[in-house]
């Protein structure tokens, strides 16, 4: 166990890709002790296994259409319908630029995806409307954390995965959080702009324009794009489809979208997706088969066990309990993408939270709340290099901008953490 351990600190540490960091440090307890049943052949048969499970199909699945919707312009299509309603009250933009992330997450699964495709189109517009730039990335940064929240989310498929509960369970559970947090985030949003200030002139003709058709035109162009969520949460929630089968209903669906209804992706352009799609999926393959025989390690090492014992007995308040847990997710976050932290911490982390009586649903709801909040930290911070790459802004004076953003998902992890309610009320 001590193998394990200083060898995948060490890789970690060194900076070794986490996919060979996890083989490596499984291999080391073969190292140490020839004669253990965790050897070469037990390794590769365990990491061939870890990929064989039908709810990982789901996981390409929901690439390739959320990058056929990145590329169909849905985003735009999204923002401009609830910018119709926004557009002239305080912060009315920058919150419809977070209403826009929510509904979006609900077509990528994916934090950066949401980043991206939002913010391309959001922080451009909110400038020359007279928005700081730092604020915009910073809101938008943020806010692409809700694509993993609201469902479907590839890290709740990893969840359910690692810890043998229901997929379409964790893609339901994700609704009310996921609300939740862009509720605070739009508050956070609305204070900035009451206290900053806005070109209330320039909003004034903005919204004018945005009101040069009707809203049965706006609605007309918005149609297919707002019914997508519907859909898809709508056919697991309707028990019509299984999570898997949503996914391929998801490809159709923005297949039949973005190229016979907007004509907004040529048919000659899809196999361009498929390969970006292979070059994102590839690497998390990696990490999901080098992780999955991880998880069996550290439970034949009796790790989980050792660990809930010497919580349960150093530490006596449940409270507690929970406190150090968020800490470590919170650390995790920072330190290892979301999917990663997900197949190391589940099966260490979850025993514990069954050993307080926390249903093992509301504590994936709590892990990818957590983790997702280091999507705009530090030195992993996914969306944080995707908006400087964007936007050309330096990684710390955006992560700077990001921190009254970040305290907004702290309140709402908050009351995700302390009140099962908002996540197991529509289970």
């Amino acid at each position: 166990m001590t193998a394990l351990t200083i060898t995948l600190f060490f890789t970690l540490l060194i900076g070794v890709p986490i996919g060979a960091g996890l083989t490596l440090s499984t291999i080391s307890t073969y190292a140490t002790n020839a004669t253990s049943m965790i050897n070469p052949a037990y390794i590769y048969k365990n990491m061939i296994d870890g990929l064989n499970s039908y709810p990982l199909l789901a996981v390409p699945l929901f690439i390739f259409s959320g990058l056929v919707m990145a590329r169909g312009g849905i985003a735009k299509k999204l923002f401009e319908f609830f910018a119709y309603f926004m557009g002239n009250i305080t912060g009315g933009l920058p919150i419809t630029a977070v209403v826009t992330c929510l509904f979006y997450g609900a077509l990528s699964g994916s934090g950066p995806a949401t980043t991206a495709a939002v913010g391309s189109m959001v922080v451009p517009y909110l400038v020359d409307l007279g928005y700081d730039r730092n604020f915009s990335a910073a809101l938008v940064s943020t806010a692409g954390g809700l694509g993993v929240i609201i469902p479907p989310s590839i890290p709740f498929i990893m969840y359910a995965m690692a810890a043998n509960v229901s997929v379409g369970d964790m893609f339901i559970a994700g609704i009310i959080p996921g609300i939740l947090i862009a509720v605070t985030l739009s508050a956070s949003a609305f204070i900035h702009c009451k206290k900053s200030g806005e070109n209330k002139a320039i909003l004034r003709e903005n919204f004018k324009l945005l009101h040069k058709n009707s809203f049965f035109h706006l609605l007309k162009e918005s149609f297919w794009a707002l019914m997508t969520p519907v859909i898809i949460l709508g056919g697991i929630y309707g028990g019509i489809v299984t999570p898997t089968e949503a996914a391929t209903v998801a490809v159709v669906y923005s297949l039949a979208v973005s190229v016979f209804i907007y004509k907004t992706i040529k048919i000659k352009e899809i196999p361009g997706v498929l390969v970006e799609t292979g070059k994102t999926l590839t690497p998390m393959l990696v990490v999901v088969a080098a992780a999955v025989v991880f998880g069996r390690v550290v439970t034949l090492l009796r790790l989980p066990a050792l660990v809930t014992a010497f919580m349960m007995n150093a530490v006596s308040s449940k409270l507690i309990v929970i406190l150090i847990i968020n800490v470590i997710l919170l650390i995790a976050g920072m330190l290892i993408n979301t999917s990663s932290a997900i197949l190391i911490l589940t099966p260490v982390l979850l025993p514990v939270a069954l050993a307080i009586g926390m249903d093992p649903i509301h504590f994936g709801m709590m892990m990818v709340v957590n983790l997702s909040i280091g999507f705009v930290t530090p030195p992993v911070g996914n969306n944080l290099f995707v908006a400087c790459g964007m936007f050309d802004i330096p990684i710390m004076t955006l992560a700077r901008h990001c921190i009254p953003f970040i305290l907004a998902f702290i309140v709402a992890l908050g009351f995700v953490t302390f009140i099962p309610w908002f996540s197991l009320a529509l289970i």
